[in-house]
């Protein structure tokens, strides 16, 4: 039986590279709390990313919820139908009201426009989404939050490394949010990082993230238990070491795909990002004519094929039943985003694929298109 493609599969160094950093630990005896290798990892990561105050923490999601909190945001926030749940879901958790806004058809990020029309007195920030690793409208959405007062964070999980022209787009909005997720260009199986401005938003994450204390007997914030753990740090500082090679076999599949693709007139492929530096974590392809249908067959199809491609984002995140009250969600609102959700179909790209399994995802999909 011939092996199935998934949509991605973690980077994984040589065992034999990361035996040291476990028997560090187990003579260390010290597993969690601001290790060691906590320490160096964030010292190396900020490096890495350019900035320079990281907190890495739990996973994504906690993330976001000690970015949102940190900033004491009541009401509405402004945010993107077509991403993961974990973005909307943080505002819930945090008793925040999201408010869904149209996206750009070519970026899949929100229109500052959209944005704009959707904000009333209750507003209180705009919660973006770099989906695909594409930047944001980092300027048009600035220009938007500091006319009307509001914050601005980002949720970053797929833009590991992007940089466009001045370097990291990390450092845009009040606080920018990454995911170490399995399933990121960069892991470490769980994790996530948020990435301050400042020191001193830097301190309340770092105590929102470890219950408040600030030491043994004083505690300033209601924290959460957020931290990452020693092997985990330990697995992030690994992968740094490798995580280049493997951004840079993600670029000649990205480029194997477009050469293939370029002249099937059923689909169109995400346009090439203008930027300084992606990171290729992600391949979508969009559906041209047949709409939905045509896509799920499709799907269908090429995971009959074991080309175990996803629909990623579909649903929009406003059709779940948690969101049918939400604002700006109703089934004839969003367009352009319900029209990337009907159409899209994400194909593998990692960077253990061979060529030959390059070619194999793309004659299945040719053949699902015949």
């Amino acid at each position: 039986m011939t092996r199935p493609l998934f949509v991605t599969r973690p980077l994984m160094p040589p065992l034999e590279e990361f035996l040291p950093s476990i028997e560090a630990i187990w003579k260390s005896g010290q597993v969690t709390n601001g290790g060691a290798f906590h320490q160096a990892f964030e010292a190396e990561l900020a490096r890495y990313l350019g900035v320079q105050y990281v907190s890495v923490v739990a996973s994504g999601t906690v993330g976001l919820l000690l970015a949102l909190r940190s900033l004491g945001l009541q009401g509405e926030v402004i945010t993107s139908p077509y991403s993961f749940v974990a973005t909307s879901h943080a505002l819930l958790w945090l008793g925040l009201a999201p408010v869904f806004a149209d996206i750009d058809p070519t970026s899949f990020n929100l229109d500052p426009a959209a944005v704009e029309a959707a904000i009333t007195p209750r507003t209180c920030a705009i919660l973006a989404v770099h989906t695909y690793g594409q930047p944001c409208d980092v300027e048009g959405l600035a220009a938007v939050a500091m006319r009307h007062g509001l914050k601005l964070v980002y949720d970053a999980a797929h833009a590991f490394g992007v940089c466009d022209e001045g370097g990291t787009i990390l450092r845009y909005g009040n606080l920018s949010v990454l995911s170490f997720h399995g399933t990121k260009v960069f892991h470490t199986f769980e994790g996530g990082a948020v990435i301050s401005p400042d020191a001193a938003t830097k301190k309340e994450i770092d105590y929102l993230r470890n219950f408040g204390f600030v030491d043994e007997v004083t505690v300033v914030e209601a924290g959460m238990n957020g931290k990452m753990d020693e092997l985990r740090a330990a697995f992030g500082l690994l992968q740094l070491k490798h995580v280049d090679a493997a951004i840079e076999r993600r670029r000649e599949i990205d480029a194997f795909y477009r050469q293939r693709l370029d002249r099937l007139e059923a689909i169109r492929c995400m346009p090439s990002p203008r930027v300084a530096r992606f990171n290729f974590g992600y391949f979508p392809v969009f559906f041209e004519t047949g709409g939905r249908d045509a896509r799920d067959a499709a799907y269908e199809a090429m995971r009959a094929a074991g080309v175990m491609v996803r629909r990623y984002f579909h649903p929009l995140i406003s059709d779940f039943p948690m969101y049918a009250a939400s604002r700006g969600g109703g089934h004839a609102a969003l367009p352009i985003a319900r029209r990337c959700a009907d159409s899209v179909l994400c194909l593998p790209i990692y960077p253990g694929m061979e060529d030959s399994d390059c070619e194999r995802v793309v004659d299945a999909l040719k053949a699902a298109l015949a």
